[in-house]
């Protein structure tokens, strides 16, 4: 008796020109897609938001990031904005999230105020820790915590080096000066005098304020108030009373006399 052979089926034949087929058109569909999504408005910039700004407008930091309003979302990559942002004087720095679609979040930190100044012309300034100088509009109640720079050129280096050296000053200090003005001499081209809210008369330079900073608090806190003079060696001298000065011209007319001539 013979067996059967089973009976093979033929290898079904791979399709593969309709897989290539599908490839192409849908290389072409997500091609039409983009060129779609690229030409549409949420491909585009539609708004600005700008936080942490007080010296600086929106305007500006829309021109400086050099991105427009209807600009491509994508044009510009967020590290590169922020840098842009930066080139600004006022701005420290600048962190750019995009927000899809078509939001550009700018957070800016601009340099502390650490000073003001008051022209001539009775117009106020502020400055900051960068050296830059821009308009302030300004309230009294604003220049109670800070100094204001009475006295100095607008492109003296020394001012811009003083405004750094003040950066440094801890906050409660910074708010005891009131006024400082430059007096220089040929040993210290950038000596200074500071008036302080406590009273107080302080000369020394813009080079050694922060290593004599404290120091000069101790003074203060503990002495009555007087004249300080913090150079290569310190010292202080009280203020003498109306009363004492009068006892003592009416004791001693010669020592009065040489004293309002130093």
């Amino acid at each position: 008796m013979s067996a059967q052979m089973p009976v093979l089926k033929e290898p079904a034949r791979k399709r593969r020109g309709n897989k290539k087929l599908l490839a192409v058109l849908f290389l072409l569909f997500a091609a039409l897609l983009a060129v779609l999504f690229f030409n549409s408005s949420i491909s585009k910039v539609s708004e600005f938001q700008v936080t942490g700004t007080h010296f600086t407008t929106t305007d500006q930091i829309m021109k400086a990031s050099g991105i427009e309003i209807g600009d491509a979302f994508f044009q510009k990559a967020s590290k590169d904005i922020a840098k842009n942002v930066e080139t600004l004087p006022q701005v420290e720095d600048a962190t750019v999230m995009k927000v899809f679609p078509g939001i550009i979040k700018i957070q800016v930190k601009e340099f502390p105020v650490v000073a003001f100044e008051l022209s001539a012309e009775g117009e106020l300034s502020a400055l900051l820790s960068s050296g830059t100088s821009l308009p302030a509009e300004l309230g009294g109640a604003e220049l109670l915590d800070k100094p204001v720079l009475s006295g100095w050129s607008a492109d003296d280096p020394v001012k811009i080096e003083l405004t750094k050296q003040l950066a440094l000053i801890p906050e409660k200090q910074l708010s005891d000066l009131s006024e400082i003005s430059p007096i220089p001499s040929k040993a210290y081209p950038d000596r200074i005098r500071i008036f302080t809210r406590t009273h107080f008369e302080v000369i020394t330079a813009v080079s050694v304020l922060p290593d004599k900073i404290d120091s000069l608090n101790a003074v203060i806190e503990t002495q009555e108030p007087g004249k300080i003079t913090m150079l290569l060696a310190d010292t202080y001298v009280p203020f003498k009373t109306d009363e004492a000065e009068g006892t003592e011209g009416a004791e001693n007319p010669d020592d009065a006399e040489n004293v309002q001539s130093e």
